[in-house]
C-alpha cells in the first residue's frame, strides 16, 4: 500500500501537517528578526519603511516562483512530469531576473516606488538601493520551492522544518553580527534575507533532487508529459498572481499619502510580521486538502474545525492584551507612537485571521480538482475590493496610519472566501448536471 492510500487519520494528518506549520512558522520568525535588526537604527521608520516598500514590489517577482511548491506537488508522479516543469520553472525564473534587474539598475525602480508609490525621495532611494539585493531572492525562493513540492508530494515534509532551522539560525547570526557592526541601511535586512533563502534553497535541492531521482520513469497515474499540459494547471494561478501581488504596493502607495506616511507604512509592516507570526503555522491547510481531501474529505474538515480557529485568538490576544506590546517592546523593539500606530494595525488583521483558514482549504480543495481557474476569480475580487477600500479609508480617515491597510486587507479576503465559495459550489451543481444528463442519454440509447 502506497503512502497515500494509507487510512486517513487525524494522527496522519498531524505528523504531515506540523512540520510544514513548524516551517511557515519560522519564515515569519524570520521576517521579525529582520525588522528587529532594522528597528535599532537611528533612524528606525525611514530604514524600515525603506525595506518594507522594496519588499512589497518583490512579490511581483518572488510569487510566480513560489507557485511551483503547489504545482509541483500537485503534478510531479514521474521523472517525465518532473523535467516538464523544470523546464518551465527555468522560464519563469529568468523573467523574475529580468524584471528584478530593472528595478534595480535602471530608472523604473525610481519611478515605481517615488511615482506609483508616493515614497518620500528618501524612501524610494533605500528601496531602491534594498532591491540591489533583493533581485536575486526570487531565483532562491524558486529553487526552494519547486523541490519542496516533491518533498511534501512524497510525505517527507520534516524537511522543510529542517531546511528553516538552518535557514534560520544563519539568518539570526548575521543579524546579531550586522547588529554588532551598526544597523545603517534598508539593505542591510536584504542582505539577512538572501542569506536565509540561498541556505533553505540549498537544502531544498538536496533532498528534493535526491526524491526526484526514485521518481518512476513513468507513472501510470500521471498524464502530464509536456511544458504545456503544466501550464494548463499553472497559468491561471501566475495570471491571477499578476493581479494580487500589486495589492501590497498599492497598499503602501496609498499608505504613503495618508497624514502620516512614513509611520502608516511603518505601522503596517510591523503589525504585518505580528499576524504572519501567529498566521505562519496554519498556512499549509490548503496542503492538507490537496494531499487528502479526495481521499477522506470528512477527516480533512475535523482537522479545519479543531485548527482553524486558532490564528484568530492568537492575534486577538495579542491586540487586545499587554503582550502585544510586550512583545512589540521586546523582540522587534518598537516605540513611542510607532508602538502605538502597530496596535492599532495589528486589530485590522483579525478578520483577516479568522477567515484565512477557510480559504486556504477551499483553496487546496479546487487544486486537488485542478480547476486553478476558480481562483483566478476569486483573487481578483480581493484585489479590486482591497483596492477600493484602501481608496476609499485613506480619504475618509487619513490619521488611523497602518490600520487602514489591515482593514482594507481583511475585507478583500472576505470578499475572496465569499467568491470562491459560490463558484465552487456552482461548479459541482454544474457537473451533477451534466453528469445526470450523460447517464440520462446513455440510458435512452440503450
Amino acid at each position: 500500500m502506497s503512502a497515500h492510500r494509507e487510512p486517513v487519520t487525524l494522527a496522519r494528518l498531524f505528523l504531515f501537517f506540523i512540520p510544514l506549520g513548524v516551517s511557515a512558522l519560522l519564515i515569519n520568525l524570520s521576517h521579525v528578526i529582520i525588522n528587529g535588526t532594522l528597528a535599532r537604527a537611528d533612524n528606525p521608520e525611514l530604514i524600515i519603511a525603506g525595506y518594507a516598500t522594496a519588499m512589497s514590489l518583490l512579490s511581483v517577482t518572488e510569487r510566480p516562483a513560489v507557485l511551483f511548491r503547489e504545482t509541483c506537488s500537485a503534478l510531479v508522479r514521474d521523472r517525465v512530469s518532473y523535467r516538464a516543469i523544470l523546464k518551465v520553472a527555468f522560464i519563469v525564473f529568468g523573467g523574475s531576473l529580468v524584471f528584478g534587474g530593472m528595478i534595480a539598475y535602471t530608472p523604473v525602480g525610481h519611478w515605481v516606488f517615488r511615482g506609483v508609490y508616493g515614497a518620500e525621495a528618501e524612501v524610494a532611494d533605500a528601496a531602491v538601493n534594498v532591491y540591489h539585493v533583493l533581485m536575486f531572492l526570487s531565483i532562491f525562493s524558486g529553487i526552494r520551492c519547486l523541490f519542496q513540492g516533491v518533498i511534501i508530494y512524497k510525505m517527507r515534509t520534516r524537511w522543510l522544518t529542517i531546511g528553516m532551522v538552518f535557514r534560520l539560525a544563519g539568518m539570526f547570526l548575521l543579524s546579531q553580527y550586522i547588529i554588532h557592526q551598526g544597523v545603517t541601511s534598508s539593505q542591510q535586512g536584504a542582505v539577512i534575507f538572501v542569506f536565509g533563502m540561498m541556505i533553505e534553497a540549498a537544502i531544498s535541492w538536496m533532498e528534493g533532487r535526491s526524491l526526484a531521482r526514485k521518481l518512476p520513469e513513468r507513472s501510470p497515474d500521471c498524464e502530464v508529459e509536456r511544458p504545456k499540459q503544466i501550464l494548463t494547471f499553472y497559468s491561471p494561478l501566475l495570471f491571477s498572481s499578476f493581479i494580487v501581488v500589486w495589492v501590497p504596493p498599492i497598499l503602501n502607495a496609498l499608505l504613503g499619502h495618508s497624514d502620516h506616511g512614513t509611520l502608516a507604512i511603518s505601522s503596517y509592516a510591523v503589525a504585518g510580521s505580528m499576524m504572519n507570526l501567529c498566521l505562519g503555522f496554519f498556512t499549509y491547510f490548503h496542503q492538507i486538502a490537496l494531499q487528502f481531501y479526495r481521499t477522506d474529505p470528512g477527516q480533512v474538515r475535523r482537522f479545519v474545525l479543531l485548527m482553524g480557529f486558532t490564528p484568530a485568538i492568537l492575534v486577538s490576544t495579542l491586540a487586545f492584551t499587554p503582550a502585544g506590546p510586550w512583545m512589540l517592546v521586546h523582540l522587534i523593539g518598537v516605540e513611542d507612537r510607532l508602538l502605538d500606530a502597530s496596535i492599532h494595525a495589528l486589530r485590522g488583521f483579525i478578520p483577516f485571521v479568522l477567515v484565512y483558514p477557510w480559504l486556504d482549504t477551499l483553496n487546496g480543495v479546487i487544486l486537488s480538482r485542478g480547476q486553478t481557474k476558480l481562483m483566478f476569480g476569486s483573487q481578483t475580487a480581493n484585489a479590486i475590493l482591497t483596492t477600493v477600500l484602501i481608496v476609499t479609508l485613506t480619504l475618509a480617515i487619513p490619521s488611523w496610519t497602518g490600520t487602514l491597510g489591515s482593514l482594507s486587507q481583511s475585507g478583500g479576503i472576505v470578499a475572496e472566501l465569499a467568491l470562491l465559495a459560490w463558484l465552487y459550489r456552482r461548479t459541482l451543481k454544474l457537473e451533477g448536471w451534466n453528469a445526470g444528463r450523460r447517464t440520462s442519454t446513455g440510458e435512452l440509447d440503450a
